[in-house]
């Protein structure tokens, strides 16, 4: 089935800005709750958000294979089991529905009614149930410098990284969507000069500018997905924020890797991004050198030139634009870190995520956190209201957006943005 929702010359009768991250040719997918206090899934175009499951009892969908409440549940779960052909054949109708040529729904207020809104008056939820969380370790320039500053710097790579993409299992309960505040965690560090660790809140809490792929069903136990199959087993792309308390990871990750520095929040931008819609950004990854083994070598263009940003804005202050990386940078793909993921047989759920890893890029304003951006706190970042920042303090807001651009069309994620408040767990 050809895509034919992404014609850059489609347009629609909503009205869209240039600027808008949202255009026809986007058709993102999300759950969203009414002024009416009703959930429901659906898509967006411009500042308009747009009932599915309405679309589907009104008919709009009749000759697609769907179940009669796929759109009625409170996640994409169903909707993104049911497969690529369909994910593709709803876009494409929401396309049509859509287009400036089409007059059907344009010309119907009634209909009009229960399944346009603005953007304004609903209210974005997680669009997925995580089952599973994955974190993968994939900028070598991020690895570089992490290893540059906490080991030898003529050897910051350890010797697994250039064979497989590094990862670690995450904690799905708390994946939140933009716009649920984060609370400084607690734990225990250890005092530079000290022998003995001390409890307390985190002084070091840090943003990781991050993507994340949204998986469908992929495989039985025991099987494993092929590496040039991998993308068909992927719905789509958020952006994501891997908060991390530094000093609680410097003392606990030995010997067995990120627990308590990590799994106290993660932030995820609420609109799903389809590859189908990233499709006309496609390029090529670095080269790998030495070569991966033959179970993760792919064929064709798996990366995509997406432009990502990172905002820090203090409470009551303006905000600053502290980093600016792109996605293309990652030296492992999507469909090696799945394919990796599965090659011992570990079984992939709908609704899965895998995070992409810190993404940074050669230049110190592309890297993609706090702790490389100020160098371990040695080079701290002036704010417009002529405040310091080393790490994240509390009532900060850190906003992440990511959008790719050509000359025809603009498909963005829009933002995912969270303030840091101040821990608040005793110990008696």
């Amino acid at each position: 089935m050809f895509i034919t929702a992404n014609d850059p010359n489609r347009t629609s009768w909503l009205e869209v800005e240039n600027s808008s991250d949202f255009p026809i040719q986007n058709i993102p997918f999300g759950v969203f709750i009414t002024k009416d206090d009703v959930i429901t899934i659906g898509t967006r175009i411009g500042n308009f958000a747009i009932d599915l499951s309405a679309l589907q009892m009104l008919g709009y969908f009749k000759d697609i294979e769907l179940t009669d409440d796929v759109f009625l549940q409170d996640s994409l779960n169903d909707f993104i089991a049911a497969g690529k052909k369909t994910w593709r054949a709803v876009r494409n109708r929401v396309a049509e529905i859509f287009d400036t040529k089409n007059d059907t729904l344009k010309n119907n207020q009634k209909h009009r009614d229960v399944i346009i809104f603005d953007i304004k008056d609903i209210e974005m939820q997680l669009p997925v149930l995580i089952g599973d969380y994955t974190d993968f370790y994939s900028s070598r320039e991020h690895a570089t410098n992490v290893g540059k500053m906490f080991r030898d710097p003529n050897n910051a790579l350890l010797p697994n990284w250039l064979h497989i993409p590094v990862g670690y299992h995450g904690r799905s309960s708390t994946v939140v969507p933009s716009g649920v505040n984060i609370k400084r965690p607690m734990g225990q560090t250890l005092p530079k000069g000290e022998s003995l660790p001390v409890f307390g809140p985190s002084k070091r809490v840090d943003f990781e500018l991050e993507t994340g792929f949204i998986t469908t069903d992929g495989n039985l136990m025991g099987e494993n997905i092929p590496v040039n199959q991998a993308e068909d087993y992927i719905f789509g792309m958020v952006l994501l924020n891997d908060w991390s308390a530094r000093d609680i990871q410097t003392w606990e990750y030995v010997p067995l890797g990120p627990f308590l520095a990590k799994n106290f929040g993660t932030s995820i931008s609420p609109w799903v991004v389809t590859l189908d819609a990233l499709e006309p950004f496609r390029v090529a990854s670095p080269t790998q050198n030495p070569a991966p083994l033959p179970y993760l070598q792919q064929k064709g263009d798996k990366a995509f030139d997406i432009n990502l940003e990172v905002y820090i804005t203090p409470k009551n202050a303006e905000g600053k634009l502290i980093c600016q990386s792109n996605f293309k940078y990652l030296y492992w793909t999507m469909s090696q870190q799945l394919a990796h993921h599965t090659i011992n047989g570990c079984k992939i759920n709908s609704g899965d995520l895998m995070g992409s890893g810190t993404i940074s890029g050669t230049e110190p304003t592309s890297f993609g956190s706090l702790l490389e951006l100020t160098w371990g706190g040695t080079k701290p970042i002036e704010m417009p209201d002529g405040s310091t920042r080393t790490f994240i303090e509390d009532y900060d807001t850190i906003t992440m957006k990511g959008y790719c651009q050509n000359n025809e069309i603009r498909i963005g994620f829009g933002e995912v943005s969270s303030m840091l408040l101040p821990a608040t767990v005793t110990v008696k």
